[in-house]
């Protein structure tokens, strides 16, 4: 059950979005806190067939930046999961970041050990997040990110597992032209990071597809072609329209 703030704040993000006119932060004036935020998010989804998550802040730079000591998340649904093309006049401030995601092959239990969570992991694949904040020029809160999704917009994923544990560096271009480039090692710990989420959620199912962040920083979506490079010559391709 949402409190009147939280109310407040979810009907804020869902009208922006409608709109698709960016916000100055209002979690603070609201009164909501993380928690709270998290009960928004969840609200905001209600209704949508949850597939996986997508974890935010995952430097410990970044989340001192927010006063945090620890990640966020986001949740990913059915529909967020495009492939091939997207049109970005549907989104308000559209972003991109490139990623590794891993998809689960087994349960991960909210105390799950390491070991178990590396058994868990049925494959990493590339990905790119389309990040989509409602603040305007991304500046927000802890809280108020977390209430809107961890600025999750729509995501991708290659169709080629990698190696796991996989290393080596990201290379996102668009139009030909290099935009972000990070290496790999930048995300970890993952299996810190995957058991963090488990905790935070209650527990992960089979099949659920995590984004375990970026390692570089995201950059102005533009109409044209994005490719997302990796390891042993992997290749996502994705066509954005105006």
């Amino acid at each position: 059950m949402l409190s009147e703030a939280e109310k407040k704040l979810l009907d804020a993000i869902v009208s922006a979005r409608r709109a698709r006119q960016p916000l100055s932060p209002l979690a603070e004036s609201l009164g909501v806190d993380l928690a709270g935020a998290y009960r928004v998010q969840a609200a905001s989804m209600a209704g949508q067939e949850l597939i996986g998550y997508k974890l935010g802040l995952v430097s410990p730079a970044k989340q001192r930046q927010m006063g945090l000591s620890s990640p966020i998340y986001g949740r990913v649904t059915r529909g967020m999961l495009r492939e091939g093309q997207l049109s970005l006049g549907a989104f308000v401030q559209p972003r991109v970041e490139p990623e590794l995601a891993v998809v689960l092959r087994d349960p991960v239990a909210p105390d799950a050990s390491p070991g178990a969570i590396v058994l868990a992991v049925g494959a990493v694949f590339l990905g790119i997040d389309l990040l989509d904040s409602v603040w305007k020029d991304y500046h927000f809160s802890a809280p108020d990110v977390v209430a809107d999704n961890a600025s999750g917009g729509a995501f991708f994923l290659g169709d080629r597992a990698l190696a796991w544990p996989t290393e080596g560096d990201l290379t996102l271009s668009l139009n030909g032209e290099l935009v972000a480039t990070g290496p790999i090692a930048a995300l970890e710990p993952i299996v810190e990071h995957v058991a963090w989420l488990a905790r935070a959620v209650g527990g992960l199912h089979s099949g659920q597809v995590i984004y375990l962040g970026s390692p570089a920083a995201a950059v102005p979506a533009k109409p044209g072609l994005l490719e997302l490079r990796g390891p042993g010559g992997a290749l996502l391709l994705v066509r954005l329209e105006a």
